[in-house]
């Protein structure tokens, strides 16, 4: 007997990729996350999944979101070129929480 879907997975609020970015080093950042969340289930509640996305950005690029910096640079992001390896703490704040917290209503809307 095949085992029941878990439901949707945090990963999958991360497809499509945004069409636009903040900093170069934004959409390394992007796929690390989804990479991160892989195979974790959608929290129960908006406040969680903005908790869960808030917590990871602080443990992958060494800063808060709340901290209202601009960019931040990450090592591993830096594949050469100018802004490279930057992060727009700016984008995340503005752009990227939103589309993510759009996607996850939308997921538990169709979930229900």
């Amino acid at each position: 007997m095949p085992s029941k879907n878990p439901g949707p997975f945090i990963a999958d609020l991360f497809d499509p990729e945004p069409e636009q970015w903040g900093l170069r080093g934004d959409p390394y950042l992007w796929r690390e996350m989804k990479t991160l969340f892989s195979g974790v289930p959608l929290p129960q509640t908006a406040a969680e999944f903005r908790a869960a996305i808030l917590n990871a950005f602080k443990d992958l690029v060494g800063v808060r979101i709340e901290d209202g910096m601009t960019g931040c640079f990450v090592e591993r992001y830096a594949k050469g070129g100018m802004s490279s390896g930057t992060v727009s703490v700016k984008f995340w704040s503005n752009e990227a929480l939103s589309i993510l917290g759009l996607r996850y209503a939308n997921a538990q809307v169709r979930e229900r």
